[in-house]
């Protein structure tokens, strides 16, 4: 399952990317914007891979609130418990895209974070965490004298080819594993 919150299309070229990694390794995920995910019951999936971009260093409002909601209704039904025990065969990648015209991917970490932490609380081994360039949408002069410098145009041909190849080297681990 890949669960996604997009505003300008950068994160949804990196979910797409990711589908195409997992379909290419013989597999067909389902693939979901956070609005269409959220009576979707994580633990029945091997693998859940949740990607949003960094807003002021963390997930935007719809996908914190998924998380919170998400959070609510796993600790009313016993699921966290002290210690975050992993559930056997449940794995994660998380996906943040980012512009960081400030201080680079620093903006990115804290939004990362936070959907790993609510992925392990539920019991999945995170793998990965990619972090993704993204222009800022809107903005010419932070899209191109940024700490990133020009990003006009990112996630590019290239990073999308390089997001599909991990996932697909990661996705025949995990299948080895198995």
């Amino acid at each position: 399952m890949i669960i996604y919150w997009s505003g300008t299309g950068n994160t949804e070229k990196v979910a797409n990317a990711i589908r195409e990694g997992i379909e290419r390794v013989g597999l067909k995920p389902a693939i979901k914007r956070i609005a269409e995910a959220e009576s979707e019951e994580l633990l029945d999936y091997d693998l859940v891979c949740l990607g949003s971009p960094s807003h002021m260093f963390l997930p935007p409002e719809p996908v914190l609130r998924f998380i919170k909601e998400k959070m609510r209704d796993y600790v009313k039904r016993g699921f966290i418990k002290p210690g975050a025990p992993k559930v056997p065969g449940k794995y994660a990648i998380v996906f943040c895209t980012y512009s960081g015209p400030h201080t680079g991917i620093d903006e990115a970490i804290p939004a990362g974070k936070c959907m790993r932490q609510f992925l392990e609380h539920i019991g999945f081994e995170v793998m990965r965490e990619w972090y993704v360039v993204g222009e800022f949408h809107g903005n010419e002069l932070l899209s191109t004298k940024g700490k990133l410098g020009n990003i006009k145009g990112r996630p590019n041909a290239k990073d999308l080819v390089r997001v599909e190849k991990d996932t697909m080297k990661l996705m025949k681990t995990i299948l080895k594993g198995k």
